[in-house]
């Protein structure tokens, strides 16, 4: 299947940077089995190579694992720790699209994530946003995008069993982007 821009009301063709300010990589882990704790990073760098044909776009994108945050200090750290991101040893989280499909009506991004050291594949299921001008001139993109990944495939394994059985963290984690970005040429 071939898509072109004009396929898709306002895409441009070109690089797009991500815009830092606009943009956020969350996540979503079951905690002692009954709760859930959200947590946030910062993204360093995103930049998307766009095609006249959607489909064969690229993106690399790279986040700081040590600006992780769950708004709870003693977690953060722990997290920040060898027993989790490693982040004194690993200090980025990255990924590297290898393709870009639709797939049922959906806009899929396949791609390697490395976590911790350990590289992996992924698909991200991505809604566009749409396209626009803000008031400065600049040309903007939005997407949202979501994937689930078991956090032991990426060494992420500590855990802790409950008295009352099952253990402190789940292994699966659901990532959510938040992205804005800005076309550059």
């Amino acid at each position: 299947m071939t898509t072109t821009a004009t396929d898709i009301p306002g895409y441009r063709p070109g690089v797009w940077e991500l815009d830092p300010a606009h943009s956020e990589v969350s996540f979503v882990v079951r905690h002692m089995m009954i709760s859930k704790v959200r947590g946030a990073f910062d993204i360093k760098r995103a930049t998307l190579t766009a095609p006249e044909n959607p489909l064969e776009a690229t993106l690399t994108a790279q986040v700081d694992a040590a600006s992780l945050t769950t708004k709870d200090a003693g977690r953060d750290e722990h997290l920040r720790s060898a027993e989790f991101f490693d982040v004194e040893n690993h200090p980025t989280i990255d990924f590297v699209s290898t393709g870009v499909r639709i797939e049922n009506g959906d806009f899929l991004v396949d791609g390697d994530l490395t976590i911790r050291g350990t590289t992996k594949p992924v698909t991200f299921d991505v809604d566009f946003g749409g396209f626009g001008s803000d008031p400065w001139g600049n040309y903007k993109a939005g997407a949202t995008a979501k994937t689930v990944i078991n956090r032991e495939e990426f060494g992420l394994t500590w855990n802790a069993a409950l008295e009352t059985g099952g253990v402190l963290v789940g292994k699966d984690v659901t990532i959510e982007l938040d992205l804005q970005g800005a076309h550059q040429a």
